[in-house]
């Protein structure tokens, strides 16, 4: 027990400090550039939060699952040639499409940041690879001091470029890819064991599955704001949605980062044939729906508004409703996160998307029902249904995977 308190603690204020330091990373750009000049390493910052959804966190949990399933790492050393060539392909499609879109996206013709967009693709399966095999080895100490690292470092390097006066967006850009070299501050993760016994295969099947359902669900979790503006929101409202949501998903980023332990130890579970503690922990997450509800509307209505106000300024103003509906979804996207891990360890993760793809459709109806209506309360209610479906789907989805299991353990030989 105290060594889990121990471990929970840890990847807690790891992943706040990894948080924190991303916001001052990004603080330090934009006061070091000012906000004309650091948009390149904006629409950088942004790639990089999708090659974490789509590498960094499908590949961490794959590995920690593999290595609970079949006790060691051996499937893991087995198969990562192949995620390694995946990995490569897709980031030389990810430094291409940049290159097409040089103009719009980064405003110049050169090669030098479409290539760190691929280069950041490639390095965010790194990151997903040793957080994986620190969390494997259950090394969660670790894990929170590579989290740490890892913005730390680039925290540091933006700090000394504004010191040193630099003016080049590139320098900046090149210290968010440098940053990535802080997750190998524990280089014993690059050699792997030969332990362990089961096979590989399937592993391409898990990571796209998972890397889509964690791409929709960041899409959903960070894309209010494009949709405002497709909507033909005003720009303030844009911008005050854009703080709403960074606000309410503080928690969200939080978790992330903590439920490194989540994985072996329900994939564990699933190996012991555990069904007691599996459906314990279902009935917490059911709990959790409700009771993540009847906190987040208070919070949301009457805490809400005026503690946007004091984070991001006066200016930023949204009303008690909205920011209520904000703090639902967000609320619910925490117990998404919860089931998707749990649905990882089952190995199922082609549900995860078809379940967020599903999900979208409720989202979509409500856009298009209230399109005469006010535009930014439209947003909000439509982001708030798209959770609440995928929360339903995924907790059918997770009860329905272990029915199965259950049944098929049951079978006599």
């Amino acid at each position: 027990m105290k060594t889990g308190l121990r471990s929970t603690s840890a990847l807690a204020v790891g992943s706040a400090a990894n948080g924190v330091l991303a916001y001052v990373f990004f603080a330090l750009t934009t006061r070091g550039l000012g906000a004309e000049a650091a948009a390149p390493v904006s629409v950088l910052w942004a790639w990089w939060a999708f090659a974490a959804a789509a590498f960094t966190f499908p590949v961490q949990h794959w590995i920690a699952r593999s290595v609970a399933t079949h006790g060691g790492e051996g499937g893991v050393r087995a198969a990562l040639a192949r995620v390694a060539v995946l990995v490569v392909l897709v980031s030389l499609v990810v430094g291409g499409a940049a290159w097409l879109l040089r103009q719009p996206l980064f405003g110049s013709d050169g090669t030098a940041f479409p290539l760190l967009a691929a280069a950041v693709t490639a390095a965010s399966a790194l990151t997903g690879y040793v957080r994986g095999v620190l969390t494997g080895r259950r090394r969660f100490g670790a894990v929170a001091v590579a989290l740490t690292a890892e913005n730390g470092l680039r925290a540091v390097l933006a700090a000394a470029l504004m010191v040193a006066g630099v003016g080049d967006p590139l320098a900046y850009g090149l210290a968010l890819l440098v940053g990535f070299a802080g997750a190998l501050v524990w280089p014993s993760t690059l050699r792997l064991h030969e332990d362990g016994t089961g096979p590989a295969d399937g592993t391409l099947a898990f990571l796209s599955g998972a890397a889509g359902g964690q791409l929709v669900g960041q899409a959903v979790l960070t894309g209010g704001p494009v949709v405002l503006s497709l909507a033909s929101g005003a720009p303030h409202e844009v911008t005050a949605l854009f703080a709403g949501l960074a606000l309410f998903r503080a928690p969200y980023t939080l978790a992330i980062g903590m439920v490194a332990q989540l994985t072996g130890w329900v994939t564990g579970l699933l190996v012991a044939r555990d069904w007691a503690a599996l459906a314990r922990a279902r009935w917490l997450l059911r709990l959790a729906v409700v009771a993540g509800t009847l906190l987040a509307v208070p919070v949301g209505w009457w805490v809400g508004p005026p503690l946007l106000r004091l984070v991001f300024g006066a200016d930023i103003r949204l009303g008690s409703a909205d920011c209520a509906l904000i703090a639902v979804g967000s609320a619910l996207a925490l117990v998404n996160l919860v089931a998707t891990v749990m649905l990882l360890a089952q190995g199922r993760t082609p549900v995860l998307v078809v379940t967020w793809l599903a999900a979208l459709l409720p989202g979509a109806a409500v856009l298009a029902l209230r399109s005469g209506e006010e535009p930014l309360t439209t947003v909000c209610l439509a982001f708030l249904v798209v959770e609440a479906a995928a929360t339903l789907g995924l907790l059918w989805e997770e009860w329905r995977g272990v029915r199965r299991l259950r049944r098929r353990a049951e079978q006599p030989a």
